[in-house]
């Protein structure tokens, strides 16, 4: 399955120095100011983060699914900030133009992104389009040699500093359902182009998130992915098809982490004479949790198997995204609830955590969607 377990392990071994020397050490500075750090940045990109998924002819690492989960085993043992840097060059950003791009706009695009000159972002959600993706109102009227985009999307992570975006617009208006949305690259320069103010959110500090509105944008015909209308929508469930096998491994990193913290402090913190960890009712929260990681590892894995082996995975990711995000959830609040008082304070960062995993069940499909994507996979097999 691993192409070459020496080469990965040299990998993976970076990756957790890098997370223990660099980004743990941070996390506290980054979420006070707002913002990572120029150098640590430049860090992810000589490490090769922004590349993780990009074929080696264009620069990248190409790992297979098994081999990307296991290092964001590695990578978000970190505050999950860090990993979202990288998320949506290294997943829905880049992954589209990878799956259903032409030649010409692989060339052009991919070696940029492989190294992090060029930053990805992912522009699907806008404010009456969430869920119910193929009900987007932006629209890309053909005009001559190009299209001209209309519209705003909502929530785009890294659409602050993305280079480009990955964009779902509708092609055709007369179509209301997903045959009418087509996928493009379009340059964030491109005149006609501007951002709403930063959002503020409930976690996740440094991670930037803002409008991205569409005036009059004039995009070449050439940056049509795949060079073909109404394929957007196809395009855009692939890539999340396996941003949710991604997103799944990142929730059993980080619970991982919060379950390590509660652990380390129960077995510090004395009450009664004796260390919290020695009292039973502490213990089971203890133990529910690293029986839910594992379930969630072995989940995660063995969907990231199956579509190494070229296997359908619809049902596996969703469930994995589904059950891992949830489980993710609990871990923070049986951690919180382990520290005590000293939970809900700042400076022992369990809070943190707390507040940075609530986003896990929402975005990517929200849980609610994955149990619906789930039961008529069900229903259509009987």
């Amino acid at each position: 399955m691993i192409r070459d377990p020496e080469t990965l392990n040299v990998l993976l071994d970076s990756i957790r120095r890098f997370v223990n020397e660099r980004l743990i050490p941070n996390e506290e500075l980054v979420a006070d100011s707002d913002e990572i750090p120029e150098d640590i940045v430049q860090d992810m990109r000589t490490l090769g983060l922004f590349g993780l998924t990009i074929p080696e002819r264009f620069g990248g690492l190409e790992l297979t699914m098994e081999e990307e989960v296991l290092a964001m085993f590695e990578l978000c043992r970190a505050s999950p900030v860090f990993r979202s840097l990288i998320g949506t060059t290294v997943g829905i950003g880049s992954q589209g133009i990878l799956f259903d791009g032409t030649q010409a706009q692989q060339e052009k695009y991919l070696p940029r992104l492989a190294t992090g000159e060029l930053l990805a972002s992912f522009a699907l959600t806008e404010p009456e389009a969430g869920s119910d993706a193929a009900s987007l109102r932006t629209t890309a009227i053909r005009d001559g040699d190009g299209y001209v985009v209309n519209g705003t999307k909502r929530f785009i992570t890294n659409a602050p500093q993305a280079g480009m975006f990955t964009l779902m617009a509708r092609t055709d208006p007369g179509v209301k359902a997903a045959g009418g949305v087509s996928a493009f690259i379009v340059d964030a320069d491109t005149p006609g182009i501007s951002f709403g103010k930063r959002d503020k959110k409930m976690g996740q500090k440094g991670a930037h998130t803002c409008d991205v509105i569409f005036d009059n944008v004039r995009v070449p015909a050439d940056n049509l992915i795949g060079g073909k209308e109404g394929k957007g929508f196809k395009t855009a469930m692939k890539v999340l098809e396996k941003g949710r096998i991604h997103i799944a491994a990142v929730c059993v990193a980080v619970a991982e982490r919060m379950l390590d913290m509660a652990l380390r402090y129960a077995a510090e913190r004395k009450q009664f004479g004796q260390p919290i960890a020695n009292f039973q009712l502490v213990q089971a929260m203890l133990a529910d949790s690293k029986a839910e990681i594992y379930a969630a590892r072995c989940m995660v894995l063995d969907a990231a198997r199956r579509r190494d082996d070229k296997l359908p995975v619809g049902t596996e990711a969703s469930c994995a995204k589904m059950f891992a995000s949830e489980m993710c959830g609990r871990v923070a609040d049986r951690a919180v609830q382990i520290f005590g008082g000293a939970g809900y304070m700042a400076e022992y960062g369990i809070e943190r955590f707390y507040r940075d995993v609530r986003l896990f069940r929402i975005y990517e499909g929200t849980t609610q969607i994955q149990q619906t994507v789930i039961a008529k996979n069900m229903l259509r097999e009987l």
